[in-house]
């Protein structure tokens, strides 16, 4: 698999957990806190400051790359897995 090729999937994979975020956060079987972890992460990511700048060099950007993923993860172990499977299920491919 070429290069171009592994980027095209893994930006398919993105944007299909994007999907899968979106279609969790609307859903009402959904625990209210696992909902707010999931939009923290999505605020934090469109927010204009960060608690780092990202003007300083490399320790800038790293807030964003530990921060984002940890409240996802945070959100996953609070939703049941069978509405993340659900929807994963609906958004493959």
């Amino acid at each position: 698999m070429t290069l171009k090729n592994k980027l095209k999937t893994i930006g398919r994979n993105i944007k299909n957990e994007i999907k899968v975020y979106q279609a969790v956060i609307k859903d009402k079987r959904t625990p209210m806190l696992g909902k707010i972890f999931l939009g923290m992460a999505v605020g934090y990511f469109f927010l204009p400051f960060d608690l780092i700048p990202d003007f300083i060099p490399i320790i800038g950007h790293l807030d964003d790359i530990i921060i984002i993923p940890a409240l996802v993860i945070i959100a996953l172990k609070i939703i049941p897995r069978e509405i993340v499977e659900e929807y994963r299920g609906k958004f493959k491919g």
